[in-house]
């Protein structure tokens, strides 16, 4: 009878947010989980929710030195830290660019096999919006890295009870929703399905490549409030503001705050167009009717 193949063991940065507790609670059957945070409280808040068969421990994500450990003897990183607002305390270029070079000089010489990076769609080099700009900095660091990169650019990801699934449950819930640029293009991947896919990267091996991975249908950010509301019996009357006049109260925030609610880069984010084809291998994605129904909260 022919052996098993030896678990693979995966470290994953960011591991305490949302997606990160879904990968563990997910693949806790499947590999050897290593998951990595940046505070003590961090850690004893997902020690108590993933429970035994995880191991969980503070690292400076910036730091290659206190990352190299992990990296030498797992076989994939998952590196999902990342940010969409900065404040004076965490810039973009710290969290995204400093941690991808540390994790690529810590990757440097490990055992590690490979890479895999959660970066956002509409990240790209030439881009005049600071944090998607920051992002494909990042990328790129990441994919000269000794160990394959896999990137992995996603738009909106909805899952039960995260921060953009309670957003929309709460505009869905209104009589009247007003937002900012309701006509540009939303296209939400559930967040079972990006597990799943990378998953799927994991098992089969990194490739140095750039994947854009959304879900089977784009629809205005208008349409997807009201499908949302409908789960919920609603039909709210959604106004749709000027864009401009959200980066000047966002250019306001940013003066007289140095913790602004809302900043021109996550606003520039948040308004980006996410319209892809999806392609053949990917349509076995959830439908998005369904995902609301799972998401959507009263």
């Amino acid at each position: 009878m022919a052996e098993s193949s030896p678990r693979k063991k995966v470290v994953i940065t960011g591991a305490n947010g949302h997606l990160g507790q879904r990968m563990l609670q997910t693949w806790r059957d499947s590999f050897d989980l290593v998951a990595l945070v940046r505070s003590e409280g961090a850690m004893a808040q997902l020690t108590n929710a993933t429970g035994q068969g995880v191991t969980v421990a503070v690292v400076d994500y910036a730091d290659a030195d206190t990352l190299r450990p992990f990296l030498d003897q797992a076989d994939c990183l998952v590196h999902l830290s990342g940010i969409i607002k900065q404040s004076a305390r965490n810039t973009f270029t710290q969290a995204h660019e400093d941690t991808a070079r540390a994790v690529a000089a810590a990757a440097a010489g490990s055992g590690l096999q490979g890479i895999i990076y959660l970066s956002i769609l509409g990240a790209e080099l030439h881009s005049d919006n600071d944090c998607l700009l920051s992002k494909a900095r990042a990328e790129a660091i990441l994919m000269a890295a000794e160990p394959p990169c896999t990137v992995l650019q996603v738009p909106m990801v909805l899952g039960e009870g995260d921060f953009a699934s309670l957003a929309l449950s709460r505009k869905a819930a209104r009589r009247w929703c007003f937002e900012f640029n309701a006509e540009s293009y939303e296209q939400p991947v559930y967040a079972g399905d990006l597990v799943v896919v990378v998953q799927a990267h994991i098992e089969q091996g990194c490739h140095r490549q750039r994947q854009q991975l959304a879900g089977p249908e784009a629809l205005t950010r208008r349409a997807l409030i009201q499908r949302a509301a409908a789960v919920l019996g609603n039909s709210p009357h959604v106004i749709s503001l000027p864009v401009s006049l959200g980066y000047f109260i966002a250019a306001i925030f940013e003066m007289i705050s140095s913790a602004p609610p809302v900043t021109r880069a996550m606003l520039g984010v948040l308004n980006h167009d996410d319209h892809l084809d999806v392609p053949d291998d990917q349509t076995d994605l959830t439908d998005l009717d369904t995902m609301l129904r799972r998401v959507i909260s009263p």
